[in-house]
């Protein structure tokens, strides 16, 4: 396989990640798509705005590139965290366009250079030199990460599950039979803790 083809290949992962990021907000309230469900804070906005904002230190300062928009969360003195979640004078409309607009400056840098075009990753320290091709890999392991951590919050919302729009890569199965399979887990989970001689509280 050439290189432009693994870069192509690379860049279609990516985009696929990211699609499927900003499909797990349809459908939802203002509320929904900012309520913390973890006890570290995860939420549907916020995952979609630090995806936005890595795209752009990645694919923008790594290879010498201004993205030309300050990101009011990344100014000095700026509470830890800030870009993890939505404040409610950050429209999901502006949210969601700032990380369109991310894209649109990452495919730019993608489709200039070339898979072996080096950059430099000022916040990685000693290992912050890197190619395009690494930089791709790492954003997609990133927003496939964060994508999965929207599969879970979603389904804790309301239930709604699947992999993207058109492929939700599940097994067939209505309420009934999720009931059914879930209780079966539940029980596994209790008779291998029984054998353990470990509580279930």
């Amino acid at each position: 396989m050439t290189s432009p083809d693994l870069k192509s290949d690379l860049h279609r992962y990516l985009k696929r990640a990211r699609e499927a990021m900003v499909w797990k907000l349809d459908g939802l309230s203002e509320y929904d798509v900012r309520r913390p469900l973890t006890p570290t804070g995860t939420n549907l906005l916020g995952l979609v705005k630090h995806l936005a904002s890595v795209e752009i230190g990645y694919f923008g300062e790594t290879f010498g590139r201004s993205f030309g928009e300050s990101l009011a969360w990344e100014a000095e003195g700026t509470e830890i965290n800030a870009d993890m979640w939505a404040t409610a004078d950050e429209s999901r409309d502006y949210i969601v366009g700032l990380y369109h607009r991310a894209w649109a400056f990452a495919d730019d840098t993608i489709d200039e250079l070339s898979i072996d075009a080096p950059g430099r990753v000022p916040w990685w320290g000693e290992n912050g030199n890197v190619t395009l091709g690494v930089i791709l890999a790492h954003m997609i392991a990133e927003t496939d990460r964060h994508a999965g951590h929207a599969d879970i919050v979603r389904e804790l919302i309301d239930g709604a599950a699947g992999l993207r729009s058109g492929s939700d890569n599940l097994p067939p199965g209505d309420k009934a039979w999720w009931g059914t399979y879930h209780a079966k887990l539940e029980a596994a989970a209790r008779e291998a803790a029984a054998k353990a001689g470990q509580p279930v509280e």
